[in-house]
């Protein structure tokens, strides 16, 4: 039982960074009918944000970590979201009227760029980070073995659970989120009837990648490596998450980053780590099966 519940701490903390990569895909993909592939780089590039942002204030002596998290949280929620508006502007604004095709090509490429791109500014070592957050709390313990909630976990999750509510709002009560809605039923409607269309969707890449990078400062303050292929894997894995839940659906891209994540810690906790990959992506395909639209998703209706 200690053990269960160690590997349920595990997998919710690790499907909090795959839930907050999914949102992105999805809300991209709910207004523009498009897979945003290079969205696994943004999130990349907010933990190398992260890191130097940690490295710079290391070296001006600021050590007090509340306010080293919040610069850095800061620092990389401005910065990034840059990128992922020029992603917008240079790589998807121009093909928005071209088939799905040459935009998903686009958005391989724009991803084998900013790899490329940072490999070369950055260097392809791995960058290394001390815990930044240590300690957690005792929850219960049988023989040799204790059940951890550590202060890290306790950050993550609250600082997720703060960043749905808040994003929540926005889609709710806010005149981006109405205008969000507007495009996503029906994008030259909205344009009719007076929706800055262009405006709505670029906003829309900039808050995707800002819910990106906090994941990224996450992963990177969790696992405490980061290199410029990271962004990879993450990227796929959230993607199925979306999928896993719903494409287009935001609720839905959380609720698959949190199963991806327990899926993952289970399977390595109770069979072989080399096949959790395999395991995540084998529910993908039987929860496709028997539901295609994902645990959350509808299914399209076709205009006539």
């Amino acid at each position: 039982m200690e053990y269960f519940v160690q590997q349920l701490i595990n997998g919710l903390t690790l499907g909090a960074i795959y839930g907050l990569i999914a949102i992105g895909y999805t809300m991209v993909y709910g207004i523009i009918g498009m897979i945003n592939f290079a969205h696994g780089e943004i999130f990349m590039i907010g933990a190398f944000y992260a890191i130097i942002t940690f490295l710079s204030l290391g070296i001006t002596g600021l050590t007090w970590v509340p306010l080293a998290l919040v610069l850095a949280l800061l620092f990389t929620m401005i910065l990034t979201p840059v990128y992922g508006w020029t992603l917008e502007r240079v790589a998807y604004r121009p093909l928005r009227g071209s088939p799905r095709l040459a935009a998903l090509i686009t958005a391989i490429g724009m991803s084998i760029f900013l790899q490329n791109y940072v490999q070369l500014l950055q260097g392809a070592r791995v960058k290394p980070l001390q815990p930044v957050i240590r300690g957690g709390f005792e929850i219960m313990r049988e023989g040799d073995f204790t059940v951890i909630l550590s202060y890290l976990q306790i950050f993550i999750m609250v600082l997720t659970v703060v960043l749905m509510a808040v994003f929540t709002l926005v889609i709710t009560r806010t005149a981006l989120g109405r205008a969000q809605r507007a495009c996503e039923q029906d994008l030259r409607m909205a344009s009719l009837l007076g929706v800055n269309v262009d405006r709505t969707i670029a906003l829309t890449f900039v808050t995707g990648a800002t819910l990106a990078s906090v994941a990224g400062l996450i992963f990177l303050i969790n696992y405490g490596v980061i290199d410029f292929f990271i962004g990879f894997l993450a990227g796929i894995k959230a993607f199925t998450a979306a999928v896993l839940g719903g494409i287009g659906s935001l609720p839905g891209a959380m609720l698959g980053g949190v199963l991806i994540g327990l899926i993952e810690a289970f399977w390595s906790a109770y069979f072989t780590v080399e096949y959790k990959d395999v395991a995540a992506f084998s529910i993908l395909v039987l929860v496709l099966i028997f539901r295609p639209t994902g645990l959350l998703g509808k299914p399209d209706i076709e205009k006539v």
